[in-house]
């Protein structure tokens, strides 16, 4: 069903777009000037500059067209952003929806508040140039590349409200565990599971070097997916009011097939995997940055990555470049005297939880249930003399787990490689249908099972990170950095288990000890809040 908006839905959408991808800009340079009511200074420009422009413009314009969405159809979104460092565009939707001054008064709704925004991102005790997980609506930090898809899966397990928009760079999209996780749509069930959309972000370059799925032939590159069991759509293009209305109509389509999806296998009640629908966005890198600076190709090239525009303190040229960059988007025309969006342009954002960056669902602690445990001591093992009885640990927490995965079949799950006999928790299969030895992945089954560790891992951390209780079964902790991250950022790294480091007190799943997190000194600096 093409959809066609008016000239001038077009123009508040890209109106949307340009404060976003303005106080991208910002954040990435001014300390003060926010709104550029004064011509630009170099005491308006931050010592250092860091962070990282090139995905932000792509992020955004798939936000805000997702806000359209959500409105149009009352829908319950999760947006996670897979480019690495790409915080600046969910700071600036989290900001301009009003969520960011919600969870932090300080940075308000005004001139000041803008100014103190700006200030702290990648500042020392300020806001990290990751989505770390003090960024509202954040569950995917982004940081570690590949595990974007695995926890957009994992949000959506058990979830049948819930529609996760999965944005996967195309440097992200080179990594093992992202190409391994392209399978997950296997393991969704229609019945009572989300839908993931993946968003394939393609601006043509990684960090210094050209991208692989960018290079390749739009026939190859659409049967790739075809054959992973997605129906791909392309978006394509640079010309904002173009590329606004091919978004509208082939994100629309998605959202219908969806829903068209789920609506048949719950009438019916029989679980056919579906071929889900996914997009492919081929936009510049650093859309709507300089084309050239100093002779360079800017936007459309590696060089808009990070920082598009160096040397901003000591080069009044490259000042001046900014100063015109920046005003470009038109900022007086999308904030008033106070420094606040203006009122035509908060209406385009959805209300309240459903607002993306308030999501209940990217935070766990407000929808997370308590489990119906068994008691324990049921599961005891008999010695009644030193040396004269045999019994497995592993195979006695098979029947703990069984038993709770009986009582709890709506919010706990098992994930792990498919090693779960192997390892002797075989007790938990009995009564699950093995739909893997029969081709169907879908039907009935309550575990994640591939056989890479990484998937399932990323399945799991943002099950527990949206409120699922879960057991995570591996032979040791590979990535316990990982798993720690954003479940409690705030807590103190003192040696003791992870669990407890999740949520001391609480009746948590989590089984990643102390021992392994010590098998990697040299990474405990990344675990820290703004890191």
């Amino acid at each position: 069903m093409p959809v066609s908006l008016s000239t001038r839905q077009i123009e508040l959408i890209d109106a949307y777009w340009r404060a976003c991808n303005y106080l991208a800009v910002g954040m990435l340079y001014l300390r003060d000037n926010p709104l550029l009511r004064e011509p630009l200074l170099p005491e308006h420009i931050k010592r250092r500059q860091l962070g990282h422009f090139g995905s932000d413009p792509g992020q955004s314009f798939i936000w805000v067209h997702l806000n359209r969405l959500i409105r149009e159809y009352d829908l319950n979104v999760l947006y996670i952003s897979g480019p690495g460092h790409g915080a600046p565009a969910v700071l600036a939707n989290s900001y301009l929806e009003g969520v960011y001054t919600e969870v932090y008064p300080d940075r308000s709704q005004d001139e000041q508040g803008l100014q103190r925004f700006f200030k702290l991102f990648s500042f020392p005790g300020g806001i990290g140039s990751h989505c770390t997980p003090e960024t509202p609506g954040s569950i995917h930090e982004g940081g570690e590349l590949g595990y974007s898809l695995s926890h957009a899966f994992g949000a959506a397990f058990d979830n049948p409200d819930l529609i996760v928009a999965a944005v996967v760079g195309d440097g992200e999209a080179e990594t093992g565990p992202l190409a391994t996780s392209w399978h997950s749509n296997k393991f969704l069930n229609p019945i009572r599971d989300g839908a993931v959309l993946p968003i394939l972000h393609l601006n043509g370059y990684k960090i210094a070097n050209p991208t692989i799925l960018a290079r390749i032939t739009s026939d190859e590159l659409e049967n790739l997916f075809v054959g992973y069991g997605y129906k791909p759509y392309v978006v394509e293009g640079d010309d904002p009011p173009v590329m606004h209305q091919q978004m509208a109509s082939t994100l629309e389509r998605c959202i219908v097939e969806i829903r068209a999806i789920q609506e048949e296998a719950r009438r019916s009640r029989v679980p056919r995997r579906p071929r889900w629908p996914m997009i492919i966005l081929r936009t510049p890198k650093g859309w709507t940055a300089p084309k050239e600076v100093d002779g360079h190709r800017v936007e459309g090239s590696w060089r808009a990555h990070q920082v598009p525009i160096t040397d901003v303190l000591s080069n009044p040229a490259h000042l001046k470049l900014l100063e015109q960059w920046m005003l470009s988007y038109r900022p007086h025309d999308l904030f008033d005297s106070k420094g606040q969006l203006i009122p035509e342009l908060r209406a385009l954002a959805p209300d309240g939880n459903r607002r993306i960056s308030a999501n209940p669902h990217s935070n766990g602690g407000l929808l997370r249930r308590p489990l119906r445990i068994p008691e324990f001591r049921d599961y005891r093992v008999e010695v009644p003399r030193s040396g004269q009885s045999a019994a497995e640990n592993t195979y006695v927490l098979g029947q703990f787990l069984r038993d709770v995965m009986r009582d709890n079949m709506e919010n706990f799950r098992v994930f792990g490689p498919d090693e779960t006999a192997s390892n002797r928790l075989q007790a938990i299969l009995p009564g699950q249908p093995q739909d893997l030895a029969r081709g169907n992945q879908t039907r009935g089954c309550r575990r994640r099972r591939p056989f890479s560790r990484r998937p399932g891992h990323g399945d799991a951390e943002r099950a527990y990170a949206r409120g699922l209780d879960g057991r995570l079964r591996a032979y040791r902790a590979p990535r316990p950095l990982q798993h720690l991250r954003g479940l409690r950022a705030h807590r103190r790294l003192d040696g003791e288990p992870a669990c407890q480091v999740a949520g001391k007190g609480e009746n948590r799943s989590f089984m990643a000890g102390a021992d392994s997190l010590a098998q990697h000194p040299d990474q405990f600096h990344r675990l820290a809040p703004g890191s």
